[in-house]
């Protein structure tokens, strides 16, 4: 096993704010950062040890930046997979280029998961409107067309509720290659967020509940208000999910829990999510911690919470309440160095604890 001690260069790819976290728990931790992304100005690039700016298929800039670092991790999952397969022969990187194979294509991505017995939605391939009338007469509506590839807070979706929108459907997506996706009545969202060390070993933390707005993740209690054989059936869904895959990092498996309690698959995000932030102080090792940990080859750290918490994003001009967050002694801010407030924009986020034997107040 290759082992990154502390005092070596976490190589990041990706300057949003996971990015930031990352590397502020990378210095915690005794490590330096070289951030790899396209905007000087972005928030991984604010504390990062040393920048690259540059385009991810930049092949001169990517073997420099490979040469300046021990070890290369992922803060989104859109970098491209050519990027991670350029890199790779030249140094580790964690989670490597087959998880984003599996994890950039929804329709890869639910046929691994049918494939390894995870259940998901009713879905089918979608490459032309012809296969979109075939896929709508078959799975019925509602249903979701999503893009195959891309597409995040609810960007290259459209929700067909009659036939008569196929047409519509195909034109708003683009006419891209896409999913067909039924629609599943369900309770709520939840997420389970697992680390898979280099050895093997496996941390997860307890499934959460997610709240959206505007198709925006709002709020997060944790953990989710569900039955205990509905928490460990998810959790073993993703143990299942990480080990299949070979993944060495951190993933969030999201899902949805029906009325009858049974757990369907949504998607994956092999990195820190926006739904683990509350792990930062609600729990012996945060998310970004266990990220950097399984990037290193570290021994990965115990994912048990020591409170119960609810976290709330801060979108567009929630910022502006900064100061009323500050005034709160039970709220932990977090601000991201993003210079300009927009709509549907994440700015930063908040945290309140409460008491283990406390159910979490939104």
């Amino acid at each position: 096993m290759t082992v990154i001690a502390p005092g070596k260069t976490i190589g990041i790819l990706g300057d949003g704010q996971l990015g930031r976290m990352l590397a502020i728990a990378a210095a915690e931790m005794g490590y330096l950062t070289h951030v790899f992304g396209q905007d000087p100005n972005a928030p991984a690039m604010q504390v990062a040890s040393k920048q690259t700016v540059a385009d991810y298929t930049d092949k001169a800039a990517l073997r420099k930046f490979a040469t300046d670092v021990d070890v290369v991790t992922l803060e989104f999952e859109n970098i491209p997979v050519e990027t991670l397969a350029y890199l790779e022969p030249i140094i580790p990187v964690r989670p490597g280029r087959k998880v984003l194979e599996y994890t950039q294509d929804r329709h890869i991505e639910k046929s691994f998961l049918n494939s390894l017995g995870v259940p998901t939605a009713p879905f089918a391939n979608v490459e032309s409107l012809e296969d979109l009338q075939k896929a709508v007469a078959r799975i019925g509506t509602p249903s979701v067309l999503k893009t195959r590839r891309f597409g995040y807070d609810g960007k290259g979706q459209f929700k067909i509720n009659n036939a008569t929108q196929i047409d519509e459907a195909w034109e708003a997506i683009g006419q891209q290659p896409s999913i067909l996706e039924g629609f599943v009545p369900f309770e709520l969202e939840i997420s389970v967020i697992v680390a898979r060390g280099l050895n093997g070993d496996i941390e997860s933390y307890i499934p959460v509940e997610n709240r959206h707005k505007n198709h925006i993740l709002d709020i997060t209690i944790a953990p989710a208000d569900i039955l205990n054989t509905v928490s460990e059936h998810a959790t073993d869904l993703s143990h299942r999910i990480v080990q299949n895959m070979d993944l060495v990092g951190l993933i969030a498996v999201e899902m949805f829990v029906t009325a009858d309690g049974e757990v369907l698959v949504n998607e994956l995000a092999p990195r820190p999510h926006n739904s683990g932030h509350w792990t930062i102080e609600a729990c012996a090792t945060s998310q970004f911690r266990q990220s950097i940990r399984a990037a290193a080859g570290l021994p990965l750290g115990s994912a048990k919470r020591h409170s119960n918490a609810v976290m709330w994003n801060l979108i567009g001009d929630d910022i502006d309440h900064w100061d009323e967050i500050l005034s709160r002694p039970d709220m932990s801010l977090h601000l991201y160095g993003k210079a300009e407030a927009r709509a549907g924009r994440k700015m930063g986020h908040t945290t309140k604890l409460f008491a283990l034997d406390k159910k979490p107040k939104v």
